[in-house]
């Protein structure tokens, strides 16, 4: 929720709590009329209005902490990146075929595929996969992320 959201909904709840104050207050001075035989001197006033006071303190708190969530200014950042659509090219010299192929459905794949697909895709198992994966990632053509119980295979930037 947006900080001038909750400022609305926190300042709403100090309203609603002013008008129990009042309304509580209210109801207790007429019980007290109706009640104490002292009159105006009854200690019971007193205490009503300590507990008044201390009532609208709490509401002036809430009602602070509403106005600045209301005039606070949130601190996001907003990053908008330009991705470009062209597909980079790369060096293929010194490759052999395969890896040529590794290569090309990387970037068929819009440059990431799961280890997984690479490997039924060219029929080869997990160990060939795995080799030609590593001569590719020394030559810094592509790098493998971890995810899950697999990699994602990206071509390096």
């Amino acid at each position: 929720m947006e900080n001038k959201k909750v400022g609305y909904l926190i300042e709403g709840i100090a309203l609603a709590i002013l008008v129990i104050i009042f309304a509580f207050n209210q109801g207790l001075r007429k019980i007290v009329d109706a009640t104490c035989s002292h009159g105006p001197s009854c200690t019971m006033y007193d205490t009503i209005n300590l507990q008044t006071w201390i009532s609208l303190a709490v509401v002036l708190v809430l009602i602070a902490i509403g106005l600045f969530l209301i005039f606070s200014k949130q601190e996001i950042k907003i990053v908008n990146k330009k991705v470009k659509d062209e597909k980079k090219k790369i060096n293929l010299d010194g490759l052999d075929a395969k890896e040529k192929e590794v290569v090309k459905l990387i970037q068929e794949s819009n440059g990431a595929i799961f280890q997984a697909e690479l490997m039924e895709k060219l029929g080869v198992g997990k160990v060939g996969i795995t080799r030609m994966l590593d001569k590719l990632e020394a030559k810094q053509i592509i790098e493998r992320k971890r995810r899950g119980m697999n990699n994602i295979v990206v071509l390096k930037s």
